[in-house]
């Protein structure tokens, strides 16, 4: 699984056979600049998950519910998620925490809607909380992480992202569900694993976790492209005749008499 944002990473990411792509609310970050997920709006989600749905031909597409977005009542839950579903063409959505989310998780999926679910690190809430920290290192709290996902499961989500936990607490949670649990920073004993885009092309420095893996540093190469373009304007060597657009030497006389 990986997050994508908009039509032209989305087309890249299902051409080349990526099982899911997550609509994340790390877009908030990544492509709308903001410094947390807290601030993304059901709109603003809606406007990147149709940019995405319309590029998936193969990937099963999931939209992020926002902050604030299903917490009130399983009724507003409801509204949201199918507002995904019918407006943005998604095939699923992603609820961030366990016990607190169960009663949004189970009105959704009695509604005909897929969830997947999402334990350990939940940026939604950490943020107003603890921070971005890894979670479960304690027995107590690698306890609740387990019975959060195993809770989930019972309410019906169809699979479960598990964020920033130890590599064993990963590997356990694995064994005890039926359903598939998809890795970030969770270590390599998951069903699957997802990345942020952005971290894995080298485009967002802003915050780079730890277990970020960057397999392209784009930032670079495109700061590049954009300097060489900028000092050929200046030196008035763009644009050269090979990007002008000629025309027959008859007219381009006629038009210099006029």
């Amino acid at each position: 699984m990986l997050t994508a944002y908009d039509y032209p990473m989305a087309l890249l990411v299902d051409r080349v056979g990526i099982d899911l792509i997550l609509v994340g609310d790390s877009g908030g970050m990544t492509v709308l600049g903001y410094e947390t997920t807290i601030p993304v709006t059901m709109d603003e989600m809606l406007m990147m998950t149709k940019a995405v749905t319309r590029a998936a031909k193969r990937s099963m597409v999931i939209a992020d519910m926002p902050f604030m977005s299903y917490e009130a009542e399983p009724a507003d839950a409801i509204r949201n998620a199918g507002r995904f579903v019918k407006e943005g063409l998604a095939h699923a959505v992603k609820v961030e925490r366990g016990w607190p989310s169960l009663p949004c998780v189970r009105a959704i999926v009695d509604a005909g809607i897929p969830v997947m679910g999402h334990v350990g690190l939940t940026p939604q809430t950490a943020v107003l909380q603890e921070g971005l920290k890894v979670q479960g290192r304690g027995l107590d709290a690698a306890r609740r992480i387990l019975e959060d996902a195993m809770a989930l499961e019972k309410a019906g989500v169809f699979a479960v992202v598990l964020e920033a936990i130890p590599g064993v607490l990963a590997r356990i949670i694995t064994s005890r569900l039926t359903i598939p649990t998809i890795g970030i920073g969770a270590g390599p004993h998951c069903d699957g694993q997802v990345l942020v885009l952005h971290d894995l092309l080298g485009l967002f420095d802003r915050f780079v976790p730890r277990f970020t893996k960057q397999y392209a540093e784009l930032a670079g190469v495109i700061s590049d492209a954009v300097g060489r373009f900028r000092q050929e304007v200046v030196e008035g060597r763009f644009p050269d005749a090979t990007h002008t657009f000629s025309i027959d030497q008859e007219i381009e006389k006629a038009l210099l008499e006029l």
